[in-house]
């Protein structure tokens, strides 16, 4: 596995699944990134920030809220799709992809709630619903809500959103 596809795995492993034990008592002296490296479960996501050049930004001072799939959630795309979204001719769809699980500002799981939609930095609107007890996020169910980092709030999703332009 390359380097690059381990980190993309092991952010979105942090920020998902992962070692959610390990964050999810939350460390605010951590930002967003070190946060999801630290969990040790988001390798494809933090290898995909860093693939797409997003990683100053999201180390920067936000606030941001990060829907942060599991490297599960990776795994579940069909075969092939994250080593394609990883190369370089790729750059602008991983980022439009990226950047659609990203919204600006902190949004706390008692503020998602209350919307029906949330405007990702990308620009388009993710759709969110209660079902069930459950918070959705487009197509995706927030299985860990609310881990704090110095820089914003990490929800983990159990799936890869996708903008509907790709």
């Amino acid at each position: 596995m390359s380097r690059i596809k381990s980190l993309f795995f092991v952010l979105v492993a942090v920020l998902a699944f992962g070692s959610v034990q390990a964050i999810s008592g939350s460390d605010k002296s951590k930002d967003i990134v070190d946060t999801a490296v630290g969990a040790g479960s988001f390798t494809t996501l933090v290898a995909a920030v860093q693939a797409a050049g997003l990683e100053e930004t999201l180390r920067g001072e936000g606030p941001f809220t990060v829907f942060a799939p599991t490297d599960e959630a990776f795994a579940a795309l069909p075969e092939g799709t994250v080593e394609t979204l990883l190369l370089a001719e790729n750059k602008d769809q991983l980022i439009a992809i990226l950047t659609y699980h990203v919204v600006p500002g902190k949004v706390t799981s008692a503020d998602v709630v209350k919307v029906k939609e949330a405007k990702s930095v990308n620009g388009k609107g993710i759709p969110i619903a209660v079902k069930d007890g459950k918070v959705h996020v487009d197509n995706a169910t927030v299985v860990t809500a609310d881990i704090m980092a110095s820089n914003g709030v990490i929800h983990v999703i159990d799936a890869v959103i996708i903008p509907d332009d790709n």
